[in-house]
């Protein structure tokens, strides 16, 4: 497992989307906006299902994925590997965020399900020589 640093997890709330990278079983990628996201721990993030069709038949075939963000010249790559909660405390109360941030907006959200990305690899998306360098 690799874990994030306290700077790695300040970036991740402070942006107000990431892009959830996944692929089929046969390879073929997908990458879309998440905004609903939390961290759970250094090691794990979650990200909220409302709206995940091809991405969710993608986790269901090939747990593996990654997670993006950046701001300006500093980002972050998390790879790992993916469950999916559809029952439980964690969802139930992913739920209930979901619920309340859709009344906030004045727009009905209802989760169908928390994915939990457990981190593997971290990776740094800063331009210049370093690009792409294994951070943990």
């Amino acid at each position: 497992m690799a874990k994030m640093t306290e700077r790695m997890m300040e970036l991740f709330n402070k942006v107000p989307t990431a892009v959830l990278c996944t692929a089929t079983g046969n390879g073929v990628p997908n990458a879309v906006p998440v905004g609903a996201k939390k961290i759970i721990d250094d090691e794990a993030v979650l990200i909220s299902d409302q709206f995940l069709n091809k991405t969710l038949a993608n986790l269901k075939a090939n747990p593996n994925a990654a997670i993006t963000y950046w701001e300006g010249h500093e980002g972050y790559q998390l790879k790992g590997t993916v469950t999916i909660e559809t029952s439980g405390k964690r969802y139930e109360e992913t739920a209930a965020w979901i619920e309340e941030l859709g009344n906030k907006a004045g727009f009905p959200l209802k989760s169908k399900g928390a994915v939990i990305l457990k981190i593997d690899e971290i990776f740094g998306l800063a331009p210049g020589p370093g690009a792409g360098k294994k951070l943990a």
